[in-house]
């Protein structure tokens, strides 16, 4: 008697369980159709683990852009300080994003090593900042620009690289800083040759080929009384956002009406700008939480 009864329970128990799992196999199939057989043509571009991910925008056509907007030359300070909002917001949006370097019309965001952000696939993480970055600088374009209307929409091309170690991250972001250095010191020349020198752009470029660093300092200090040395950081050594705490006091409201409003001092992670050099070892030992043990 307790033998067939006991049986009797155990095989309504397994119905119960079989049918909702056969429910379930039948569902699924009716999800699926013919045509799912494509998304075996989507290739796999997760990037490789342990390793550092690098996106890198460049402006495209953004000489173009410049000229039609009216960009000050050498160096606007609105659109460098457009470039650097949009930026944090890029890395507002994307809290992984440990550092940031950027100068001109480009901005390199860091991902720390150990991201999992979007399962680490290289498309989605390129795409996103793509378009964070872009969206943001025609958002946040009436901040710096006031007045002057934006003719058309900008746009940025992307790239992803992995550096597998510190040293190769430091020597990533001390070459765009180098790239910084260059760029702006020839520019320097080439527009004050031009534009108190009297020059066309043409005989600025011919009195500038094949001369050294050295030269181009010499012409501004002979010629203009200009010592480079003395330029603005921002335009010779960039911007480098990270994250920083930063006490911020806020008014706390009391349940009671009768209590005062209370002052509290709070800490909040917020990005940061700096304009400073990042090549040396004193940025890298004032902020040690940036980078991740080569060894972990």
């Amino acid at each position: 008697m307790l033998i067939g009864k006991a049986c009797r329970i155990l095989g309504r128990v397994r119905c119960c369980v079989v049918k909702p799992l056969a429910s379930l196999s039948l569902s699924s199939n009716m999800a699926k159709s013919k045509f799912e057989y494509v998304r075996n043509f989507e290739t796999d571009d997760t990037c490789l683990r342990n390793c550092y991910i690098v996106v890198r925008l460049d402006g495209r056509n953004f000489h173009r852009f410049a000229e039609q907007h009216k960009f000050t030359k050498p160096n606007d300070n609105r659109a460098l300080g457009l470039m650097s909002r949009s930026a944090r917001s890029v890395m507002e949006e994307l809290e992984d994003i440990v550092i940031a370097y950027g100068q001109s019309d480009e901005f390199s965001f860091v991902f720390k090593r150990s991201s999992t952000w979007f399962k680490r696939r290289a498309s989605k993480l390129m795409t996103h900042v793509a378009s964070q970055f872009s969206s943001s600088y025609v958002f946040y374009w009436k901040e710096f620009f006031l007045d002057q209307p934006i003719l058309y929409p900008p746009s940025f091309d992307g790239r992803v690289i992995l550096y597998p170690s510190n040293r190769n991250l430091r020597d990533y972001l001390s070459w765009r800083q180098a790239d910084c250095h260059i760029n702006n010191l020839y520019n320097t020349v080439f527009w004050t040759l031009v534009q108190r020198g009297g020059m066309t752009t043409a005989q600025a470029e011919d009195r500038l080929k094949g001369t050294l660093a050295a030269d181009k300092n010499e012409i501004l200090f002979s010629e203009f009384d200009i010592n480079y040395n003395n330029e603005s950081d921002l335009h010779r050594k960039g911007t480098t956002l990270i994250w920083e705490k930063r006490d911020e006091t806020v008014i706390k409201r009391m349940k009671s009406p009768d209590e005062e409003e209370k002052h509290v001092i709070r800490s909040r992670r917020r990005v940061q700008a700096h304009h400073c050099d990042i090549i040396g070892e004193q940025f890298w030992e004032e902020h040690p939480d940036i980078l991740e043990d080569d060894n972990s």
